[in-house]
């Protein structure tokens, strides 16, 4: 019976590539299954034999502390040259987008304390 080893959502290309190349290079049987074609279904690797599941979840497991550390190294680097991406950096590259995003959230919280307060009368 297949076992869900990794889920996909949120999980970024270059991860997931990696996560691809361990298994096949340690031989485990997997598949994936995609987020269908209106996004509802579940995005993830699963492995044909349960009988492997320990041993991948192991090297998965692995694998994550590994990124973990590579990651935060790596944002300390950035940081320390100053090319880390902050806030105001992703507002800078995109402000409409920003704009537009800021204006709906506000339009959603006015909508909403209208709404109570209309019920409140």
């Amino acid at each position: 019976m297949a076992k869900i080893l990794f889920r996909l959502n949120g999980v970024s290309d270059d991860e997931t590539n990696e996560v691809r190349e361990l298994l096949t290079n340690n031989a485990i049987d997997f598949y994936e299954t995609s987020p269908g074609n209106w996004g509802v279904s579940m995005p993830a690797i699963w492995l044909s034999n349960d009988d492997q599941f320990e041993k991948a979840k192991a090297l998965l497991n692995a694998y994550q502390n590994e990124r973990t550390v590579r990651m935060r190294e790596e944002y300390a680097r950035l940081k320390r040259e100053g090319k880390n991406k902050t806030f105001v950096d992703a507002v800078l590259q995109n402000p409409v987008r920003f704009t537009i995003n800021l204006a709906l959230a506000l339009l959603v919280i006015y909508l909403s304390f209208m709404l109570v307060l209309d019920l409140a009368k």
